[in-house]
């Protein structure tokens, strides 16, 4: 079993609630691997993050990752910085990856400045703006469609996603 639907972005491009749509409208299961590692851990990324270091998150998320890769066979959002490791990259090769682009000032206005993200509680837009230019070009690599979502509702976005898949398959 695989996921219908991988999808990628950065934090803003609206990864959970189109990604959650998205199932809605094909009738399957949404998962978001930030929460499957929250619950996996029995605490919030935050404090993942604080009590344990980003690299022992990094490493939880790619298990998760690798395990719902080859186990859910629904629309599965993945963190925003999942696609840092080479191995997970790797891993998504073969799946249908959909990445959401955004551009800065959309994905600032759906953020907020930091709240509950940890790698962006220190100078909060420079930071996105770095992250967004850092990753892009690692969200491309693994993306067999792209969308823009600036200026989009979710709902317009989730049915250009759930007509891709229907196109390709």
């Amino acid at each position: 079993m695989a996921p219908v639907a991988v999808v990628v972005g950065p934090p803003g491009a609206g990864k959970t609630t189109v990604g959650l749509a998205a199932a809605e409208l094909l009738g399957v299961e949404f998962a978001d691997t930030d929460h499957l590692i929250e619950a996996r851990a029995g605490k919030p990324i935050p404090e993942i993050f604080f009590d344990d270091g980003e690299p022992a998150f990094r490493t939880l998320e790619r298990a998760v990752i690798a395990e719902a890769l080859g186990s859910f066979g629904g629309v599965l959002a993945l963190g925003g910085g999942a696609i840092l490791h080479e191995g997970t990259r790797d891993s998504l090769r073969g799946h249908t990856v959909v990445f959401l682009s955004v551009e800065l000032s959309d994905a600032v206005k759906r953020v907020g400045l930091g709240a509950g993200r940890p790698l962006l509680s220190m100078n909060p837009r420079a930071t996105l703006k770095y992250l967004m230019e850092q990753r892009r070009p690692l969200y491309a690599s693994v993306a067999t469609h792209t969308i823009a979502t600036d200026a989009r509702t979710p709902g317009e976005v989730a049915e250009e996603l759930v007509a891709l898949l229907k196109n390709a398959g």
